[in-house]
């Protein structure tokens, strides 16, 4: 027998007080703001993030992005192909363990880097635009709370 709503069951309830619904939507928004200013790159999002991982941390390997990343193998790997046959990184053998690759960004990334964390600056200053400065930084502390 199916569940039937009362009229004193208003289906608003979902938007306005479940969390998991609205940070799906500012999700939404947010991931398409982002994408809208990389699209013209070439790069996804998460093609993004792992640039800017690896200019801070050259040479790491493929297990030690998924894990910072919390991603898995075959979505990352996915992601690394691309950027290496769209020229976004170079993959170079360890030179301790020639079994092991490691992964380092492009000149091509590297000329654009100043531009590209300047789109994603742009794209977070857009999304948070009515936030004020202590809002942003409460807002920043919750989300790290809630996915770790």
């Amino acid at each position: 027998m199916a569940y039937e709503l009362s009229s004193r069951e208003a289906p608003t309830i979902v938007t306005q007080e479940c969390y998991v619904f609205l940070l799906s939507k500012a999700y939404q928004k947010g991931h398409s703001l982002v994408q809208a200013r990389l699209k013209p790159y070439g790069l996804t999002n998460l093609q993004y993030v792992i640039l800017e991982m690896l200019w801070g941390r050259p040479g790491a390997s493929a297990t030690e992005l998924g894990k910072e990343l919390t991603i898995d193998k075959a979505t990352l790997s996915g992601a690394l192909e691309r950027m290496n046959e769209a020229g976004w990184l170079e993959k170079r053998p360890d030179p301790d363990d020639g079994r092991m690759l490691r992964l380092f960004s492009s000149a091509k990334a590297d000329e654009l880097r100043r531009e590209l964390v300047d789109q994603r600056q742009a794209a977070n200053q857009e999304f948070l635009a009515g936030l004020s400065s202590e809002e942003r930084l409460l807002l920043g502390r919750l989300l790290k709370d809630l996915a770790a």
